[in-house]
């Protein structure tokens, strides 16, 4: 047997045997990359993972967030949640941010002093640039889709380290709609046997994963419930130009137009039961606009319309949270997302769910702004050291490996 074997790894490709030793390794040390929908940087997180499914230990060692610049913001903009766009620009696209992330990875261990090669895996999540569920479009000629830019093969061949990406489309093709995937890694790392757990997300759009209790027996699920940032992003830029409203001064400057953010609360989307999936093809300025005509309120100062969709986003988050009292009673809340950082909209929500203790994520001994990048990494764990049926608890969620494996030659 060991000289059949001793031919077999002869003749495998050396990425390949590099691959099984890897998943055969009791840790792996794996750099997670996420960049979301409010485009302000791409997030670095460097774990050391061991084991896998139930048995997963995470260890944060390192975390960055690299900014974008406004070269790479309005590059990705030309083609941002739109349906008519440039195909050739697209094209070209997909494979620079595989590259300009691949530097950026490069430019990041070289200031941890961290040597590529003892990194074992990269996990891409790309960068969201379209999310077309069928409960959006209303198509059903087409299934449930999502698109992803940052091309995995570019990324491995920039650093040299094999590429686990393209996480949502395996998600999408065993039945899913693409989004959230956090339930995966959450489930895995931050089940507790006694307490059950809402961890709440707030990036472009706010998330959370219901973690019940282990001995409960009752189901996780993840869950997108309505804009987080997203709105209010993209209303800064238009009419201020600035990224974002800094601490929610501005909102917390103006005052609630409540015919307008009732509206806004009209959409049949924040109806649809859980777990559901949207984005910013939905909750944009056209969204905003449409609702300021019914409503005769397009002349509205600009600081009483950062105050309703700071509004908006808390109302949505309280209401959904709300809706999962008969499944849970009174879970603990704990936070992560650039929302996070916003005092105007965090006030809101605890005012909306004072009957609740919230926290930040860091209390469960992770930072909340690596909380994302970091589950990427216990994906490509998952995909490379795992199975599909460390996936099986998750209620209406395909028990899938996800992520597709590029290797730099």
């Amino acid at each position: 047997m060991k000289l059949q074997n001793s031919y077999l790894y002869s003749r495998m490709n050396k990425w390949i045997e590099k691959l099984y030793a890897i998943a055969e390794g009791k840790q792996r040390v794996i750099v997670g990359l996420m960049s979301g929908t409010s485009l302000d940087g791409l997030d670095i997180a460097l774990c050391r993972v061991t084991g896998e499914g139930i048995d997963t230990r995470l260890s944060l060692l390192r975390f960055d967030t690299k900014p974008y610049d406004d070269l790479f913001r309005n590059r990705i903009r030309e083609i941002f949640a739109k349906r008519t766009i440039d195909q050739q620009v697209f094209s070209g696209l997909h494979a620079w941010v595989g590259q300009v992330h691949g530097e950026m990875v490069k430019e990041t261990l070289n200031d941890w002093g961290v040597h590529y090669r003892d990194v074992d895996l990269l996990a891409s999540h790309g960068q969201t640039v379209y999310h077309a569920p069928q409960t959006f479009t209303g198509n059903l000629d087409y299934p449930n889709s999502t698109l992803q830019i940052g091309d995995g093969d570019h990324l491995a061949v920039t650093i040299g380290i094999i590429t686990v990406s393209d996480f949502r489309q395996k998600h999408v093709a065993a039945g899913g709609e693409g989004a959230p995937l956090a339930a995966y890694g959450d489930y895995l790392l931050f089940t507790a046997e006694k307490e059950t757990r809402v961890l709440l997300n707030i990036g472009g759009i706010a998330n959370f994963t219901f973690l019940p209790a282990s001995n409960s027996k009752k189901a996780c699920f993840a869950t997108d419930v309505g804009p987080g940032n997203t709105l209010m992003n993209q209303y800064m830029q238009m009419r201020l130009g600035m990224e974002m409203d800094e601490d929610g001064r501005i909102a917390a400057a103006g005052t609630v137009c409540k015919p307008l953010l009732q509206t806004l609360l009209s959409h049949p989307f924040f109806d649809l039961p859980f777990p559901k999936t949207t984005g910013p093809e939905l909750f944009n300025l056209r969204y905003l606009f449409e609702a300021q005509q019914v409503t005769r309120t397009a002349d509205l100062p600009e600081k009483d319309v950062m105050a309703t969709l700071c509004a908006f986003s808390a109302t949505a988050i309280v209401a959904a949270i709300r809706r999962i009292l008969p499944l849970a009673g009174v879970p603990r809340i704990y936070v992560s997302g650039g929302g996070l950082h916003n005092p105007t909209l965090m006030q809101q929500i605890k005012a909306g769910l004072t009957d609740f203790s919230i926290a930040p994520f860091d209390r469960l001994g992770l930072l909340p702004d690596a909380k994302e990048a970091a589950l990427f990494a216990i994906l490509a764990n998952e995909t490379v050291a795992g199975n599909a049926a460390n996936a099986e608890a998750l209620a209406n969620a395909p028990a899938v490996c996800m992520g597709k494996i590029s290797f730099p030659e």
